[in-house]
């Protein structure tokens, strides 16, 4: 039904609210990129708005940091749009210090704990192939 394809793939050895919370921030990452996946917003049965949600159904990986830096690097080479989120960033408060410690990071050997991934659906397949759905 969809040309593309969203995955999200989180470090498996992360407690669960800190999953949540990565995985979370990675939808926005691609919402902001892909804005054409956004749905139309709902209302309900008494015609009050609620907001939209993407139309695209988005697949949750889990991987050790070797599977998650592997993803990130057949992602590079594909061109396909990545969304990375580094183990740093949960020591953030904001934004911009976000982006400050992403740059301090070995840009060949990222300390990920999550990666967004979207893009043509048999090219993402090969990106996340071997990887498990996170259960």
């Amino acid at each position: 039904m969809f040309d593309t394809k969203i995955a999200f793939i989180v470090r498996d050895d992360l407690p669960t609210w800190q999953r949540l919370n990565v995985v979370a921030f990675l939808a926005t990452g691609v919402a902001a990129t892909a804005p054409e996946i956004m749905g139309a917003p709902y209302v309900d049965a008494k015609g009050r708005q609620y907001g939209n949600m993407s139309g695209q159904p988005m697949l949750i990986f889990s991987a050790d940091i070797n599977g998650l830096q592997t993803a990130h690097r057949k992602g590079l080479e594909r061109e396909l749009t990545l969304i990375p989120y580094v183990h740093a960033m949960f020591s953030t408060r904001h934004d911009e210090a976000n982006r400050d410690v992403f740059m301090a990071e070995d840009a060949d050997n990222l300390n990920l704990v999550g990666l967004g991934v979207r893009g043509p659906k048999k090219i993402v397949d090969k990106v996340i192939k071997g990887l498990r759905l996170h259960d």
